[in-house]
């Protein structure tokens, strides 16, 4: 606000001097005919400007200044043409900002007041006053097309603001989605690995050693990951975290189970789908760990030509009971949502003895 209100005062003065400059031109090469320029005149030129420098305030009151001064410079018999600036740029301000119906009014007054003029002076010809006509709506058009490419101009900006608004608010969402999944995985793995350790800690104290290592890891890289995260968030240009199947083997390894993997037909695929399968096998693991302690976990990944199937199967707990039936039950749930947002579907439930899950992520057709 305060860069448009600061344009008037330029415009103001740089009216003033055309209208001065012009008035001392058309004075000279008029001399013969009309009245030579006087106080009065300087200071009907003067209100103009003035009128201009107000116009945001008053876009009526100024423009019917300016008409005043105008129409009266030229009953005083002063030189024709400077006194026509300062209306012109009035008009032509009242369209750009955006009061349409008071500007087209007040051509209209300023064409009725012209040609008004010039009967009264004994110009009662149909050319001149069509030549009238001509210039205040070829100003008026050209007005009209200023105001709609500067409003085009700001609803492109608008737009471009929104959707990098809706951008980013969807790269944070992505980025809690991805923190909640790294969270919960971790600290579920460190949860079971915790249960076990104090299970085994007497009976079997190797044992415990290996799940207090994998907490240990687990912790590490939960730390990590969230302050990878953070970084990226604290630097104002959210991208996502690199979750990608390449991973696999090192996020099988520190699961605390025993995990098969299997691929066929591997090739590189766009990074969301990657980051979607990533989470999806990371959150079965999770689930596996906690409901099937014990169990083995067959990965498997079906590389199709239009898809990519990934199937995480358990063979169900080896304990009388899981060390833990805690969880916040959005696992399969969140999973199911990942599919979806890439046009997918997740199919989970009981097999055999234990249980599966299986997803198909559709693939775009350039990376096939």
């Amino acid at each position: 606000m305060r860069r448009k209100s600061g344009f008037d005062p330029y415009l103001a003065l740089i009216v003033a001097v055309a209208q001065m400059v012009i008035a001392r031109g058309a004075s000279w090469g008029q001399a013969g005919w009309r009245e030579p320029l006087d106080g009065r005149a300087f200071a009907l030129l003067a209100v103009g400007p003035v009128m201009v420098l107000l116009h945001r305030r008053f876009p009526l009151l100024t423009t019917i200044g300016a008409l005043v001064a105008c129409d009266a410079f030229l009953i005083a018999g002063y030189a024709y043409g400077p006194t026509f600036i300062s209306p012109s740029v009035l008009l032509f301000l009242l369209v750009v900002r955006g009061r349409r119906t008071m500007a087209w009014s007040m051509a209209g007054l300023t064409l009725l007041s012209f040609i008004g003029y010039a009967w009264m002076t004994g110009t009662r010809d149909f050319f001149h006053s069509g030549a009238i006509i001509t210039a205040v709506m070829l100003l008026m058009v050209v007005a009209e097309l200023v105001r709609i490419v500067k409003e085009r101009r700001l609803e492109r900006e608008r737009t471009a603001e929104e959707e990098a608004r809706r951008q980013a608010s969807e790269e944070r969402l992505t980025m809690a989605q991805e923190l909640h999944d790294v969270l919960a995985h971790n600290i579920s793995l460190i949860h079971v690995q915790a249960s076990t350790a104090l299970h085994l800690m007497d009976a079997n104290p190797e044992q415990a050693r290996t799940a207090l290592a994998t907490i240990k890891t687990a912790s590490k890289e939960v730390l990590g990951e969230m302050r990878s995260v953070l970084n990226v968030l604290r630097e104002g240009a959210p991208r996502s975290p690199t979750a990608g199947l390449d991973r696999l083997d090192e996020l099988a390894e520190r699961s605390g189970q025993r995990v098969t993997l299997e691929r066929d037909g591997v090739r590189p695929l766009p990074a969301q789908v990657e980051r979607a399968a990533y989470r999806i096998v990371q959150e079965s693991l999770t689930n596996a760990g906690r409901h099937a302690p014990g169990a083995d976990v067959r990965v498997r990944l079906e590389y199709g030509q239009d898809e990519l199937v990934i199937r995480v199967t358990d063979t169900g707990a080896t304990s009388p009971a899981p060390l833990s039936d805690e969880g916040s039950g959005n696992g399969i749930p969140g999973m199911r949502e990942r599919a979806s947002a890439l046009g997918g579907s997740l199919v989970a439930g009981p097999s055999g003895a234990g249980f599966q899950v299986e997803a198909r992520l559709p693939l775009p057709e350039e990376s096939s």
